[in-house]
């Protein structure tokens, strides 16, 4: 297994974290932590589940010989075709779209067995930083959130027409919002009389709705949208999906990397890389192992890889970031 030097690598990526800043696109978060894990073999072959801007990818390119390959899917066309012109390598294979079809889309490029692959869950900061997206609680457009536009379902659809307790269920799970209740009723108030249609009326709506202590802590409409982003792209479904996938596309000795950004996220990611690399899942208090479980994964990382002060000063997006990484048995 290749190791990379690591005094090497920071120097690079710091240059690289540079001309990110230099040229106005937001850097990727924990870059160092996540190539010095992904990379097995300079030669061989890594997914990028969630490319947006191309930040880990174009890290991972300058580490990578000339008969590497790199897939790099995203389910939002536009922040896809964005990153094809910036990005434009030939090593590069760039695929639009849902990480849930993983195997589905690798098949249909001819590829059965990875050297490593990694998902970023955060928004992308394209999303975020262009407002008519719909993402953003601190600009006003109308209400979307979604990350491929060709989809159905809006955020606007589930403000304006799910049903009261749906509402209040997405609150509490998704953003785990302890005013999940009373906001509910303040937005079924509003919408009886005109639909909520942009960004900023749901956030007004949403400081009216709470006690101004809870106004003065941390923006009040932090979590709503959480959970409204959550339930518009099905994003913890998708990350259930994704990983059984994910480990069945690695070869022996490569390496799975996941980013996460909220503490939902974070438990999937960690349940299930720990349930994957036990030897035995029978229930406490049986005298033999009943269940015949064969670990695939070894884990990498036994806590979570966080930012440090530096890199959260430099970038506030990678403050509530975490690296897991795990390698295929």
């Amino acid at each position: 297994m290749t190791r990379l030097p690591t005094l090497h690598l920071k120097l690079l990526l710091k240059a690289s974290n540079w001309e990110f800043r230099r040229n106005g696109v937001h850097q990727p978060v924990l870059l160092v932590p996540t190539i010095e894990h992904l990379l097995t073999n300079p030669h061989g072959c890594y997914v990028d589940c969630t490319v947006g801007g191309g930040g880990h990818t174009g890290a991972l390119l300058e580490r990578l010989e000339p008969d590497a390959t790199v897939i790099a899917l995203d389910r939002d066309g536009e922040v896809l075709n964005k990153t094809r012109t910036r990005l434009a390598d030939p090593r590069v294979r760039f695929i639009q779209g849902d990480f849930r079809q993983l195997k589905e889309m690798l098949n249909a490029d001819d590829i059965t067995l990875v050297d490593g692959l990694m998902i970023d869950l955060g928004v992308s900061s394209f999303q975020l930083d262009e407002s008519e997206r719909g993402f953003s609680f601190h600009e006003d457009a109308r209400l979307d959130m979604r990350m491929d536009r060709s989809q159905a379902l809006s955020a606007w659809d589930i403000v304006n027409h799910y049903e009261p307790a749906e509402l209040v269920r997405i609150l509490f799970r998704y953003g785990e919002e302890k005013f999940a209740k009373s906001i509910t009723a303040a937005i079924v108030r509003q919408r009886v009389s005109a639909p909520i249609d942009t960004t900023l009326e749901l956030v007004g709506i949403i400081q009216n709705a709470v006690p101004a202590r809870y106004r003065r802590e941390k923006h009040p409409a932090r979590k709503t949208f959480q959970a409204l982003r959550i339930e518009v792209n099905r994003e913890l479904e998708a990350i259930e999906e994704v990983m059984p996938q994910a480990v069945e596309v690695l070869r022996p000795g490569g390496h799975l990397c996941i980013i996460t950004f909220h503490s939902l996220e974070d438990r999937l990611v960690k349940n299930f890389m720990q349930h994957e690399s036990r030897e035995c899942i029978c229930p406490p208090g049986l005298p033999v192992c009943i269940c015949s479980h064969q670990p695939r994964l070894q884990l990498i990382t036994r806590k979570p890889v966080v930012p440090d002060e530096q890199e959260c000063t430099e970038n506030p997006r990678a403050r509530s970031a975490k690296l897991r990484a795990a390698a295929r048995i």
